[in-house]
């Protein structure tokens, strides 16, 4: 008989532990979104996102650090078509910031590069990011910003999991 009270206990601990978990996420997710849209708005104002929404910085920071990549593998590595990096890509070598450069593995698709002109554009952004990160750090704890990105590391590797 008390094995059985026990098990009743364990198991509505558990139902709970999983709604208080499952209201916590979405918050989470909610929060995120709401953040995400003020991101956008202060990277537009910094110029890390074009007026069209696209990811500037970003495909300037994916060459940065992983070199010359094509329109498809940059695509893969966001949740974003082929087409959105390569309209991005048009108006980034419209402004002489990325190239295209022969790919020596597939003759028809080229590899996207950073000119010497995209590496200060870069260097430019990352230092206003820089500026605005400090700017919102201010009285926030230090700690409680490393556990938000180990969270949101952690819900980004299940997302990622989700969507393979």
């Amino acid at each position: 008989m008390i094995t059985i009270g026990k098990t009743i206990e364990k198991m509505t601990a558990n139902k709970t532990d999983t709604i208080a978990a499952t209201k916590a996420m979405q918050a989470l997710m909610l929060e995120t979104i709401a953040v995400f849209f003020l991101l956008r708005a202060v990277g537009k104002r910094m110029g890390a996102v074009t007026a069209a929404d696209g990811g500037y910085w970003g495909v300037l920071r994916s060459l940065k650090l992983a070199g010359a990549q094509t329109v498809p593998q940059l695509a893969r590595s966001r949740p974003v078509s082929r087409q959105h990096i390569q309209k991005l890509a048009k108006e980034m070598i419209a402004d002489g910031v990325i190239e295209l450069i022969d790919n020596p593995a597939h003759q028809r698709s080229k590899l996207l590069r950073l000119t010497l002109k995209g590496e200060a554009v870069f260097q430019e952004i990352t230092d206003r990011v820089a500026q605005e990160a400090e700017s919102l750090a201010q009285g926030m704890d230090t700690e409680a910003l490393q556990v938000s990105v180990k969270v949101l590391q952690q819900l980004r590797e299940k997302l990622k999991q989700t969507l393979a």
